[in-house]
């Protein structure tokens, strides 16, 4: 069973960063995508930034609104993916979730997220 827990959330002035991390356990399959996910209050919860990773390496993808502000990394060595977040704004208000899915297995792994607030 595949767990992830996010870490790094808190409050920020505008212009400010923070540094997201999701460490993950268990044993995932060689293809597989990693991302981060967001949900503000009263909205649906929207993809932010992804890593699909098969045999002919990986690719990042980002949602144009955090584009240039943000960046999407991870480390094999410590089953860690990472989001920094640069530049952030009120509108980035959200709680944060981090995602893996087992493209083998086609099953899809939820963090209980990390609230990331962001002051005007």
């Amino acid at each position: 069973q595949v767990q992830l827990v996010e870490s790094g959330g808190g409050l920020v002035q505008a212009g400010g960063s923070l540094r997201l991390s999701c460490a993950a356990s268990g044993t995932i399959s060689d293809i597989n995508t990693k991302g981060w996910y967001r949900q503000a209050p009263g909205k649906q919860r929207e993809e932010v930034a992804t890593i699909i990773i098969s045999g002919n390496g990986e690719s990042a993808n980002y949602a144009d609104f955090v584009k240039g502000r943000f960046t999407i990394s991870r480390d094999n060595a410590k089953n860690l993916l990472t989001l920094q977040m640069n530049s952030l704004q009120p509108e980035d208000t959200a709680v944060y979730y981090c995602n893996t899915v087992d493209l083998r297995l086609i099953r899809s792994y939820w963090g209980r997220g990390t609230q990331v607030t962001v002051s005007s």
